[in-house]
């Protein structure tokens, strides 16, 4: 399965790339490879395909559930106010004099 050089520059424009014309050439060959490769994918018989190894990974349910790590910002902020952080004031980090 071939790629025209026409559809090489109308993917090129939908990407937003900037191709010149050797560019274009090679882009050609690449994915008229890649398409070929596909090709023969597709003619194969996979009939029966079965998972070969029976350790291969099971994946869970999809279900949500809490995180356990989640906890309350009471739990670790210095101090709050009315459900608000409570910070210093700029000025009070270093010592709260500040330097003239």
């Amino acid at each position: 399965m071939a790629v025209t050089r026409e559809e090489i520059r109308h993917i090129a424009a939908l990407a937003e790339l900037a191709v010149d014309d050797a560019g274009a050439v090679e882009l050609e060959r690449q994915i008229t490879r890649i398409l070929d490769f596909v090709r023969q994918l597709e003619e194969l018989d996979t009939g029966d395909a079965r998972v070969a190894d029976e350790r291969a990974v099971r994946l869970r349910a999809d279900e949500p559930a809490s995180d356990p790590l989640a906890r309350p910002p009471e739990t670790f902020a210095p101090a709050m106010r009315q459900n608000l952080f409570v910070v210093p004031r700029l000025g009070e980090l270093g010592g709260g004099q500040e330097e003239s």
